[in-house]
Formats: structure tokens, sequence, C-alpha cells
């Protein structure tokens, strides 16, 4: 289940959209690839001995208000708490854009597709609602069933290629641009976002010193090589124009090659896979302020747990707000707001990961390790550009009064 967890969460939105975005880079989104599945080994490599080391810090969060304080340790559990309703709401918004490549007349009303997001966001709340266990087995379903559409595209790519009926498109003769490689550092991350999650629920997992470092090197290393593999397959044997204007690109590319109607298969598969990433988002948005609430970084009431141990108040609140995201953003169209809020969702969840490298080398754990994972956090933030980045430390700094909120409460009982 941790792997599931790990897998799942990374597995949603960013492969089966992410093409579309990156398809203008060209073989400067595989160089991005490669730099970012890197990374993110670096960072989750990082995670798990920090996991191992100081079992009782309770996560990602602990592990900095160990290293720094208990306000650092705030900052960066709000700023990461807020990614969670951001990478919530992009995850909806993704699962409606391959619904809409079924229906297109979905797009063309008002308002829709953001209420149709909201909807299927309560309905994966109301699943984790029923306890961890059931959101673990929903999680371990939808990670088998996403991984359908991925390994067809993989065999089709591949026969293209033995059959020497291939039509990639060349290598740049002036060579990669590092401008078109930040950019797609900061695009191809949100795709990898969500290897710290079973640290996240460190509580809930049995023998968590040995389970989550193998379930997040597991889990982090398969991902990236399924991403680097089917991303680059699309982006790069799919005509760009076609790529890039398309509302779900996995089925276009088996459309595209195997024949009309193969589409809408693949196209259902990878809206399972969108919500199967929800569900375990939905999960860590309620572990999240739990733990922290836990720890006296937050108010008491988000601790609260019902009887399957479900902090339902937390789980709630989250749903809201990120329902009030979709809601608030309705405007925009289904590509551009799934790519503003994968830019503050990867921007805001940066944080973290650099707070979490630095202090793996101020507590002294794998230090070396740590100091690689730090640079490539402060690349990737500065790559993200100034406006996601700059608004995500924003949100960080505007969960202050929320915080003295919380001390206060605790010191009047």
């Amino acid at each position: 289940m941790c792997v599931a967890l790990v897998m799942g969460n990374m597995i949603g939105s960013g492969v089966f959209l992410l093409p579309a975005s990156l398809a203008p880079f060209g073989w400067n989104a595989v160089a991005g690839w490669i730099i970012t599945i890197a990374g993110a080994l670096t960072l989750a490599w990082v995670i798990s001995r920090l996991t191992v080391a100081r079992p009782n810090a309770r996560g990602p969060v602990g592990f900095v208000t160990e290293a720094f304080g208990t306000v650092p340790g705030f900052l960066i559990g709000w700023a990461y708490w807020v990614s969670v309703w951001t990478a919530v709401v992009t995850i909806a918004v993704a699962a409606v854009s391959y619904f809409s490549s079924l229906y297109p007349a979905v797009s063309a009303v008002p308002m829709f597709p953001a209420i149709l997001a909201v909807a299927i966001l309560w309905t994966v709340t109301v699943i984790n609602l029923m306890g961890v266990r059931s959101a673990g087995i929903f999680q371990v379903v939808t990670v088998i069933i996403k991984l359908i559409p991925i390994i067809i595209v993989i065999a089709i790519a591949a026969t293209l290629l033995a059959k020497g009926a291939a039509e990639i498109r060349p290598y740049p003769p002036e060579g990669l641009s590092m401008s078109a490689v930040n950019a797609s550092i900061a695009l191809t991350l949100w795709a990898l976002l969500g290897f710290e999650s079973a640290s996240i629920a460190a509580d809930k997992v049995e023998a968590p010193e040995k389970t989550i470092p193998r379930a997040t090197l597991v889990g982090t290393g398969l991902t990236g090589l399924l991403y680097l593999l089917v991303c680059s397959a699309i982006a790069l044997m799919l005509p760009e124009a076609v790529a890039s204007s398309s509302p779900a690109p996995f089925a276009t590319f088996v459309e595209h090659n195997w024949g009309s109607g193969m589409g809408n298969f693949i196209a259902v598969f990878a809206m399972i896979s969108c919500i199967g990433a929800l569900n375990g988002w939905v999960l860590v948005q309620g572990e999240m302020p739990r733990s922290m609430a836990d720890q006296g970084l937050l108010p008491r009431f988000l601790a609260q747990t019902n009887q399957e141990g479900t902090p339902v108040v937390a789980i709630l609140i989250s749903s809201t707000i990120a329902s009030l995201f979709v809601l608030l953003n309705a405007s925009r169209g289904v590509k551009a707001l799934f790519e503003y809020l994968l830019l503050l969702s990867s921007s805001a969840t940066l944080w973290l990961y650099l707070a979490c490298a630095l202090a793996a080398v101020r507590l002294s754990v794998a230090a070396p390790v740590a100091i690689v994972g730090a640079l490539y956090a402060l690349w990737t933030l500065w790559a993200a550009g100034l406006e996601a980045s700059g608004l995500s430390f924003m949100l960080m700094a505007a969960g202050l009064p929320v915080f003295w909120w919380a001390k206060r409460s605790r010191a009047a009982e």
C-alpha cells in the first residue's frame, strides 16, 4: 500500500496531460525529464534517510522543526498544505479534461467543468472519510488500472521503433536550449511530486523505518522511468501541433497509431488514473494538518479523528478550500488552469523539499547528498518563475496568523 500511495500520488494528471504542455520543447523536454528524475531521486533518498534517522519526527515537517525550530517548521508545513490544495485541484481539472475528450460539450458550458471537478473531489473525499484502509485499497486498485494505458503506449512506441515506422522529431541542429530545459524542469517536477507521501503517513505504516524508505525509492524510481519512456514517446512521435493542442494526449497518441475508437478506451483509463491520484492526495491533505495539529503547530480541532482514525475535520476543511480554488479559477481554460496550478503547486512543494534537504545537512543525515538536493530545489524554484514561486512564498507567509492563533488558543486551554 505504501508503494501504491507513492506511485499512485505521482502517476496521476502529470503523465496524462503533460505531453501536451511539453510537446513544444521536443528534445529539451527529454533532458528536463532526466534532470528532474535525478533530482527527485536525490530528494527521495534524503527524506527516506531522515525517516530512518528521526523516526519520532513524524514526517517532513517534524524534520524541519527539529532542525530549525517551531516557526520554520510551521511555515514549511503550511506551504506544503497549500501545495496539496492546489495539487488536488489540478488533478481534478485533469480528470475533467479527459472527460471532456469523451464528451466535448462539457467544455462548452460555462462553469460546468469546474462544477464537475468539485463533484469528483467530493466523491473521493467521501471514500477517504471511510478510513485510511478503504483509501489504501482504492489506491491499490486504481494504480493497477492506471498502468494499463501506460503499458499500451510503451508497447505501441516499441513496436513502431522495432519496425522502423516511427517518425521521431529530429534532434535540433543547434543543440539544447537552456531556457527550454529550465521550462521543462518546472513542468516535469509536477509529475514527480508525491514521493514524500509515505513519510507523511508514517504513523499509519507498519515498521516505518524499513517500509517507508523502500516504498519511497522504489516508487520514485519506477515512476520516473515510466514517465521518461511514455512522455518522451508521445512528445517526440506525435506531430507537435497535434500533441500540444490535444486535451487528452495519451488518447490522441493511441488513436493516431492504433485507429479511431481506441482513444476513448484510453481516455477512460486516464480519467480513472487521475481519480486514483486524487484519492491519495485527499488522504495526504487530511494527514498533513492532523500531524501539524498534534505537534502544536495548528489548532487542536484539526487533529480530531473518528473511530476509523480518519482526521475528518482536516479532510473536510481541505476539500472545501480546494473546491473554492476550483471555482475562483473557473474562468480559465482547462489547459491554462492546469498549467497555472501545476506551477503554483510545484513551487509550494519545493519549499518543503528545500527545507528537508537543509534540515538533513543541519542534522548531519546524508549531508553530501542533501546539499545536492538543496541545489536542485533552488534551481527548480528559479525555473518555475517569479510569479509562481513568489506567490507560493506569500501564501506560506500568510499562514503566520494561523500559527499565532493556534499558539494563543493552546495557551488559553
